[in-house]
């Protein structure tokens, strides 16, 4: 029998962080991990997550998710399914909360805008920007830009990332968080990446973590997230008008669990029957990921946290979620994602996301000090842009340009 609350051999250990790229003395009430948490939750661009959305743009209504909403609903699937693994809730919950930092305003128009602006130099990757993030446009402390969170916060943040981002990532850091999106080759004597006085496993190798997994904590942080995207997505495609119960029936992941909420409560109406079929089906992916990544731990028997990061993608759905799921992502993108008035109103979000950093770039002395005394022009630009809430973006639209998108 295990101790409730006890971490197994393969879960992420904060006594045995790989650190923190400044120097720091360990709190005397709080783990690493925890650390990383409150740090996020007390950043600015936490706080800006409120005004940020998902599909349904700031000024569609109230009550559709932002990304602050969404990040909490990942941090409250993934802590769940963390305890059932005997996981580190406490680095799950931190990179649940910061994996959409970097995320522009209006979605993901917002983003493939910026990323079109920013061809010629260098692109734009809002996990690399989530990453950036922490690491410096947070201005919180005297000693060092950034929150200065742990190697396997900021890991777990970077879920994806380019070969070229990659590379400038691993010449400022050698053997950090960029590592293991590259080809195989040990660093350098003496280029171990830097820690904080927190205590490190001083067994650890810091060997080339290429071509492996995060951690399973940042494992768990992704399928959460595409667990509550899903559901959530159904909830605001149906209150948006533009999904109806009927559209949905026809989804096979969906549909058992509404026929089965209509059989249950045959008099039961309205968002009622909604609410009841997502909340079975968010149980049912749960109780999924537990059982199967449960039995690809006990087959793969990984011994530590390392190990789990050389056996592969350990945290999944079982066969069948996984093809039911993937099949209500395409009705969805179908559907609600390339609905004309979806696409209208993202069109209208990426003019204005282009005509910003056109503005800024001809006008830099119209960007706030800080990024206007920067010599990287264009990716100042760029931070400056993803920055904004959504309505932030629409008041600086119209007050360089004289137009209004979006009214």
């Amino acid at each position: 029998m295990h101790k409730p609350g006890a971490l197994a051999a393969y879960a992420s250990d904060p006594a045995h962080t790989r650190g923190r790229r400044h120097p720091t003395t360990p709190a005397p009430t709080r783990n690493a991990y925890q650390r990383d948490r409150d740090r996020i939750v007390h950043s600015t661009a936490f706080r800006r997550l409120v005004y940020k959305t998902q599909v349904f743009l700031n000024h569609e209504g109230d009550l559709f998710r932002t990304r602050l909403t969404h990040s909490l609903e990942v941090a409250q699937l993934a802590r769940s399914i963390a305890r059932a693994l005997r996981l580190n809730e406490d680095l799950t919950e931190a990179i649940a909360l910061a994996h959409d930092l970097g995320h522009t305003p209006f979605g993901h128009a917002g983003q493939d805008a910026l990323n079109d602006c920013m061809a010629a130099h260098g692109g734009f990757e809002h996990n690399l920007q989530s990453l950036r993030v922490v690491d410096e446009l947070e201005h919180r402390y005297p000693g060092h830009d950034g929150l200065n969170l742990t190697f396997e916060t900021r890991e777990g943040i970077l879920k994806h990332c380019s070969a070229a981002n990659a590379r400038r990532l691993e010449a400022a850091e050698p053997g950090g968080v960029g590592r293991r999106f590259l080809p195989p080759g040990r660093p350098k004597a003496g280029t171990a990446p830097s820690g904080g006085s927190e205590p490190r496993d001083s067994g650890a190798a810091w060997g080339p973590f290429h071509g492996t997994q995060p951690s399973l904590e940042a494992q768990l942080a992704n399928l959460a997230d595409e667990i509550a995207y899903n559901a959530h997505d159904l909830d605001d495609g149906v209150r948006s008008g533009l999904l109806t119960l009927a559209q949905m029936a026809e989804v096979p992941l969906f549909a058992r669990f509404l026929h089965a909420t209509q059989h249950e409560h045959p008099g039961l109406q309205g968002r009622r029957v909604l609410y009841e079929s997502i909340r079975r089906m968010l149980s049912a992916q749960v109780y999924d990921v537990i059982d199967a990544t449960g039995a690809a731990l006990q087959a793969a028997a990984p011994a530590s946290a390392d190990e789990a990061r050389c056996a592969g993608p350990l945290v999944r759905f079982g066969d069948e979620m996984r093809a039911q799921s993937a099949a209500l992502k395409r009705f969805l993108f179908a559907n609600l994602y390339r609905h004309p008035q979806v696409v209208h109103t993202t069109d209208q979000a990426k003019q204005a996301v282009r005509e910003l950093f056109a503005a800024y770039c001809a006008r830099p002395n119209e960007l706030r000090p800080e990024f206007a005394a920067r010599a990287d022009r264009e990716r100042a630009v760029a931070d400056y842009i993803a920055g904004m809430t959504d309505r932030f973006a629409l008041r600086e639209h119209e007050r360089l340009t004289g137009r209004r998108l979006l009214a």
